[in-house]
């Protein structure tokens, strides 16, 4: 379950159907009835913040959003879509990281969900952090 309050227009969750879960974007809110509408790419439906669930953060996701890797000597691991900068102290560890944009700059101490990462993203740059589209 995802917290009504944490979900934006934009980003990626788990929807629960009939027992399966499959991925889709939020593409609007209802503050009134406090449902969430995800689109699946096969339908757009209305959810209960209950039938939501995160997505955990990995290497694979951030690829998804056009994140490029970099690997370093010292197996830390940097992601980077545009001025934007995820460092992994170790490859694989999404435990504990740093983001930054400008000098903002952010120590994150326990693993976060996608949706988190777009809001992270949002708050620090100002522009969605959406699939396919690349960084300026």
């Amino acid at each position: 379950m995802i917290q009504f309050h944490e979900l934006r227009i934009g980003d990626v969750v788990l929807v629960e159907f009939n027992g399966q879960r499959t991925e889709g974007e939020v593409v609007d809110r209802s503050e009134a009835d406090r449902l969430i509408c995800v689109d699946n790419e096969v339908q757009s439906f209305w959810y209960s913040p209950n039938d939501l669930y995160p997505i955990p953060l990995d290497e694979g996701q951030l690829l998804k959003f056009g994140f490029e890797r970099q690997e370093h000597t010292d197996g830390s691991v940097k992601y980077l879509r545009g001025p934007f900068r995820i460092l992994l102290a170790r490859k694989g560890d999404f435990s504990s990281f740093e983001m930054w944009y400008r000098e903002d700059r952010r120590h994150i101490l326990q693993p976060i969900s996608v949706h988190q990462l777009q809001n992270h993203y949002h708050q620090m740059t100002k522009v969605d952090l959406v699939r396919g589209v690349q960084a300026h």
